[in-house]
């Protein structure tokens, strides 16, 4: 099957190969669309089972890029890139100048940035070899901290910005008693949980990893649960901050939460599950619409006349995008994850 046929194949711009012999590095860069502008996405590494599911990952998250960056309103295209390996365990100074050459062969049609198991100090080595390269440094912070180039602090502090609207919107109350179960305790998740535990939210935490767990029960009183059970509990909110597909036809029967907001891309295995959960009462966050924020912070951290309130005023506005998404919902009787594409294809389609 070649990409063109591929069922995760939207009329991409570019699907690009790349394989460096000396390091071992095998990466794939989809383009989806630049009628906006230049792409931007993050890399990702993870250890794919086998190169079309890599595919599959990549031709997703370049297509959400698009959507979110349109969502976002910035003036700028959808793009991702993703290498295949343990990023714990694959990782050197030369792996990641070899996907700098990738990057530079594109001539800045593709703007790469940090993603799951990619790091600054990668992204530093990728720079040596390219000059289209976003969050090797940086100027401005949400929550006014020392700048480190890392987005997770915007993209948790939209995902929290966007889940208090929407626990107002489904609920006409503030956060504090709200259960809340998270499935992923990384950089975003954690600092999501951080802060929901200071507006009295109620955790409930689950990963494959220990590290970020314990830290959650000593320091926020989370209630740690096993992965599988996250899904089933008796929460008020689900909030995916782990890998996408987590809202499937196995998970979807068990949930119990009434709504559904996390920092995961492409959240739903299928679109058509966005349907299923509107019929059932569950209000979804689009995914691309929530986890804005760190995609928001790398734009501001490329403008020299930018600041801390100017970055976080513009990701509050995650907010009344998505009050916008729930009340066309609501009026046309449509899943959110509908209204969320129709409005996003209007803004970047009538630039083409």
């Amino acid at each position: 099957m070649s990409v063109f046929e591929h069922p995760e194949f939207d009329s991409h711009e570019h699907v690009a190969f790349f394989h460096d012999s000396a390091t071992g590095l095998k990466a794939i860069i989809a383009i989806h669309n630049t009628n906006l502008g230049p792409s931007l996405g993050g890399c990702r590494m993870w250890p794919y089972l086998n190169s079309a599911e890599a595919l599959t990952d990549v031709l997703r998250l370049s297509k959400g890029m698009t959507y979110k960056a349109a969502m976002a309103n910035l003036q700028q295209g959808g793009g991702k890139s993703v290498i295949i390996g343990d990023p714990r365990q694959h990782k050197s100074e030369a792996f990641m100048q070899a996907m700098g050459r990738f990057v530079e062969s594109l001539n800045g049609q593709y703007v790469t940035a940090e993603d799951s198991g990619i790091t600054v100090a990668d992204l530093q080595a990728v720079a040596t070899q390219t000059d289209h390269v976003a969050g090797t440094h940086a100027q401005y912070n949400v929550l006014g901290e020392t700048p480190t180039g890392n987005p997770a602090p915007s993209t948790a502090y939209g995902v929290f910005v966007g889940l208090k609207q929407t626990v107002k919107h489904v609920f006409n109350s503030n956060l504090n008693g709200v259960k809340v179960a998270i499935q992923g305790m990384g950089h975003v998740g954690y600092r999501l949980a951080k802060q929901l535990h200071e507006e009295g939210a109620e955790l409930y935490v689950a990963d494959i990893f220990p590290e970020g767990l314990a830290k959650a029960e000593q320091e926020l009183g989370a209630k740690i649960v096993a992965p599988e059970d996250i899904f089933s509990l008796p929460v008020d909110v689900i909030a995916p901050c782990a890998m996408g597909s987590a809202i499937n036809d196995e998970s979807l029967p068990d949930i119990r939460a009434k709504v559904i907001a996390g920092a995961a891309n492409n959240q739903l295995a299928r679109e058509e599950l966005g349907q299923v959960l509107y019929q059932r009462g569950i209000c979804y966050a689009p995914d691309y619409v929530i986890n804005a924020g760190g995609i928001i912070d790398i734009y501001h951290q490329k403008k020299n006349d930018s600041s801390d309130s100017a970055l976080r005023e513009h990701i509050d506005q995650i907010g009344d995008s998505l009050d916008e998404i729930y009340q066309r919902a609501e009026e046309q009787s449509l899943a959110t994850n509908i209204i969320a594409n129709r409005i996003a294809e209007e803004r970047f389609s009538k630039q083409g």
